[in-house]
């Protein structure tokens, strides 16, 4: 690759004269094989993700979020109040397409539209999400909105360091480990290094065509298991 330079013959980046702001992501619905993203509502959807959090055995799944556990019904209603409410991430629900239920959330956040970079957090993921078709088509059908729809560069996950199953998660789903930004946050009573990982958009197209092969029908047996894992079909992409 030719490296550009400047007048000082200093080296610069890629030119992009013709980039333009991005428009901020909007509140809207986006639609799978198998779930349904949507605007959270704090009324709409507090019974049924209530209901879907509550099924979990103990309160792990809280362990690396900035909330929860919560003791009660009101304080789970706070959060999500919150969450629907909030002017910065724009907070969705999954919704269940078998059964019309929410099942968890996930949002949109760190917003840049000068430099089109957004980042995917709050994943919040009941056990009737977890390790399902409906996880992965929720996270692709927000990638797609971000690139496709929006026109986004680059598109971000964080986790804490120490959190596997979501640095597992990101690789997965095809996101680069980036780095490890030491003591980045203090969060409840306690210090965190984050995993940076991201997608940006020159490598999107190779995942879009590995998540819709991995999507599709024919690569799920009778009893609805994958035939192909998604990492075997993006990399015959």
């Amino acid at each position: 690759m030719t490296v550009r330079v400047n007048k000082y013959q200093q080296p610069v980046g890629e030119a992009m004269e013709e980039w333009t702001v991005r428009p901020r992501p909007d509140r809207v619905v986006l639609s799978g094989r198998f779930c349904r993203v949507e605007p959270l509502e704090s009324e709409k959807h507090f019974h049924d993700l209530y209901e879907a959090y509550g099924k979990a055995p103990d309160g792990r799944d809280w362990t690396y979020m900035f909330t929860g556990p919560f003791e009660d019904e009101n304080q789970f209603r706070g959060h999500l109040n919150a969450a629907a409410t909030s002017s910065d991430a724009v907070h969705f629900a999954v919704i269940d397409l078998k059964n019309g239920r929410a099942v968890g959330t996930l949002a949109l956040m760190r917003i840049e539209p000068v430099h089109g970079v957004m980042e995917v957090g709050h994943v919040t993921f009941s056990p009737a999400l977890k390790r399902t078709p409906l996880s992965t088509e929720a996270h692709y059908l927000l990638m797609t909105y971000a690139f496709d729809r929006l026109g986004y560069r680059r598109y971000e996950w964080k986790c804490d360091s120490l959190n596997a199953p979501s640095r597992k998660a990101a690789e997965r789903l095809g996101f680069t480990f980036e780095g490890v930004f030491r003591q980045a946050l203090v969060y409840k009573g306690r210090t965190r290094d984050t995993a940076w990982f991201s997608i940006i958009d020159s490598e999107w197209q190779t995942l879009r065509t590995g998540f819709e092969r991995w999507l599709n029908a024919g690569n799920f047996d009778a009893q609805g298991q994958q035939i192909q894992s998604l990492s075997a079909l993006r990399e015959a992409s």
